[in-house]
């Protein structure tokens, strides 16, 4: 026979002993009603027979009072006989044996019997009631004899049986029990049920709470699915009464215990001393050793005397190894570790024989923009300076010429051994191209160079590595008037440049580009002659006057009021006009031109010919008046000479 169905059997027994024993109860009460009847039978002959002894003595006393009428109906009624105590205290007792008990209330019972999927509460009640274990994940412990409360849910189901639950009793009462156990700082046991973003859902009293991920345990956790299903012991760190959110925490409980055993740790601890440690936590930063209830922070730099990227490279997880305490801090409980410091420093090991000047082979192991870090051996460090990358005086990024991981040979500029410093020089491997450059750079040699920067008064370009010059800004061109470099070439160009000048010393070259070519203003000078008539185009108006492009690729200048036109209008940009030359300058390259005195000076060339012609007219009349004189005047004369004294007066006033 199956366990499920002893324990059936069991729960029948119970029943029909109930069952029994309510009947017992009924059957006493009747036979107590019974035994009521049979009193009160026996008592009607008597009754009779007093009712007939008065009758008597009615006959023989006549003179005597009515007898009163016998009253049943209060005999029956009457209560305070044995038969009405009986049943009373039977209905009394029957009555006590039983609590009242309402569907919808929390009550506590006692857990009377368990099997693997229920379990029986009494609550003081005709018939016991029954509780899904499922309800009880939480509290694995439970045994037979524990208080339990529970809600009742239905007095009597379809089967007879009274439906109880846990859970929900849990959930009526759970709230108040979070914050009783919030406010005296008390332990409560919780089944974690899921998992979560940033932590785990734990059923507390019936309610979900939120355990964080940093409050599970003192030390990081890897895996959150090994807890779930776990029953543990928590503290309630926080409640949210507004949305009803509660925040447990296991970590709280081993906190304490943690840090009394740091503090006995700490009290113990000297620098220099050397502890065993297990590595507890790796981060880009350094790793985190536990000492055997403290923990201890060994910094990247302290890894290893050579530089690594990071501390993977030296530790994994779980790793034990010796570490020396350098340094800690009894308030804040920070202890900081070593690990090189275990091993001799690398520069006790450098060759007592190398000295300036020699060469050494190296890694590139850091690059920053003033220079790189070359390692010589493991430890030992020496710096490379941009400046001693190239001969080059053209400021430049050390990424320009190294990168981390190349494989580089120096020579030692600077040595020192107390400090553990070392300074490094690529270009002391080179020549200097500066010793031979009068024989290769010589002042009128012609050579190609690139473009490397710009500034607001030339261009600097380097014609090989390690020799740089400038061009001035008026040596780009002979006839273009160039406001900044970048408008005639760009970074990274190529440019043909002319050695104007050399400066050994400083290690300067001045550099033309226009000297490639003749220079055009021999010829202007004969083409742009003052007073010559050129067609040009306006590509620049502003305030002073405009730009005149002229033929050749020249360009003039031209003031506002050289700008009007013969109708009176001002000249506009990009307007094609004839332009005369009123100033040439070869040296200052410069060219003044003026529209209005186009059509004003050929006006005034028509006025001087025609004033020449009236001029000889007036001799010639002059001369007629005085050979009229010598002879007798007529009216006729008088009236000619009239006439020509008012034309020249007319013309006079013309003139003015």
């Amino acid at each position: 026979m199956t366990e499920e169905k002893k324990e059936n059997l069991e729960q029948k027994e119970e029943l029909e002993q109930q069952n029994v024993a309510e009947e017992t109860q009924q059957a006493e009460t009747t036979a107590a009603v019974e035994e009521t009847e049979e009193v009160k039978a026996e008592a009607e002959p008597a009754v009779e027979a007093e009712e007939a002894a008065p009758a008597v003595e009615e006959e023989k006393a006549a003179p005597a009072a009515e007898s009163e009428e016998f009253d049943w109906d209060a005999l029956e009624a009457d209560d305070e006989g044995f038969a009405g105590k009986k049943k009373k205290e039977l209905v009394d007792l029957y009555d006590n044996t039983l609590n009242t008990v309402q569907e919808k209330e929390v009550l506590e019972g006692t857990v009377i019997s368990m099997n693997k999927r229920e379990v029986v509460v009494d609550i003081g009640y005709k018939s016991d009631g029954i509780v899904s274990l499922n309800e009880f994940r939480y509290n694995p412990e439970l045994k037979v004899g524990d208080p339990v409360e529970v809600y009742v849910e239905s007095l009597e189901d379809k089967k007879g049986q009274m439906i109880l639950s846990h859970k929900k009793a849990r959930a009526v009462r759970s709230w108040d029990r979070v914050n009783d156990a919030l406010d005296k700082d008390e332990i409560i046991k919780g089944y974690i049920k899921c998992r979560t973003k940033g932590g785990m859902i734990v059923d507390v009293f019936g309610i979900e709470a939120f355990l964080p991920g940093s409050q599970i345990d003192v030390k990081p956790i890897r895996d959150y699915d090994m807890y779930v299903g776990k029953n543990m012991e928590f503290k309630v760190v926080k409640i949210n009464q507004e949305f009803r959110n509660v925040v447990v925490s296991h970590k709280a409980l081993i906190e304490a215990e943690l840090e009394q055993q740091k503090k006995e740790i700490i009290s113990k601890l000297e620098k220099g001393q050397v502890l065993e440690g297990t590595v507890k936590n790796v981060t880009s930063y350094g790793v985190f050793i536990d000492l055997g209830g403290v923990d201890g922070l060994i910094h990247i730099t302290d890894l290893s005397w050579g530089r690594i990227s990071h501390p993977n490279e030296i530790v994994e997880l779980d790793q034990k190894l010796n570490v020396v305490i350098l340094d800690f801090d009894d308030d804040k409980k920070r202890i900081a570790l070593g690990l090189k410091q275990l091993t001799p420093h690398p520069w006790d090991n450098v060759d007592a024989e190398l000295k300036v000047g020699d060469s050494v082979k190296g890694k590139v192991v850091v690059m920053a923009d003033y220079g790189a870090f070359v390692e010589i051996a493991p430890g030992v460090e020496g710096l490379i300076h941009v400046s001693e990358m190239s001969w080059s005086q053209h400021l430049r990024s050390a990424q320009d010429f190294l990168k981390v991981g190349d494989e580089v040979e120096a020579q030692i500029l600077t040595l020192d051994r107390e400090e553990r410093k070392m300074s490094l020089g690529i270009k002391q491997l080179k020549n200097d191209p500066w010793q031979e450059i009068d024989t290769k750079f010589g002042i009128g040699t012609q050579h190609n160079a690139t473009v490397r920067n710009f500034t607001n008064f030339g261009v600097f370009v380097e014609i090989e590595e390690g020799v740089d010059g400038l061009i001035h800004i008026s040596d780009l061109s002979w006839t273009k008037k160039i406001k900044h470099p970048s408008e005639f070439t760009s970074i990274g160009a190529d440019i043909e440049v002319v050695v104007l000048d050399i400066d050994k010393d400083n290690r300067r070259l001045s550099l033309g580009h226009k000297q490639l070519e003749e220079n055009p203003w021999d010829v202007f000078e004969t083409i742009f002659s003052v007073d010559s008539i050129h067609e040009g185009t306006i590509v620049e108006l502003f305030d002073k006057g405009a730009t005149i492009a002229l033929p050749y690729g020249v360009e003039g200048f031209a003031t506002p009021r050289h700008l009007v036109k013969e109708d009176g209008s001002k000249a506009s940009l990009e307007e094609k006009l004839d332009f005369k030359v009123i100033e040439f300058s070869k040296g200052a390259k410069r060219i003044i031109l003026s529209h209005s005195r186009v059509f004003e000076d050929e006006k005034k060339g028509e006025d001087t010919a025609k004033k020449k012609a009236q001029t000889k007219q007036t001799a010639k009349a002059m001369k007629a008046v005085k050979e009229n004189n010598q002879e007798k005047t007529t009216l006729g004369d008088i009236s000619e000479l009239a006439a020509l004294k008012s034309q020249m007066e007319a013309e006079e006033n013309k003139e003015k």
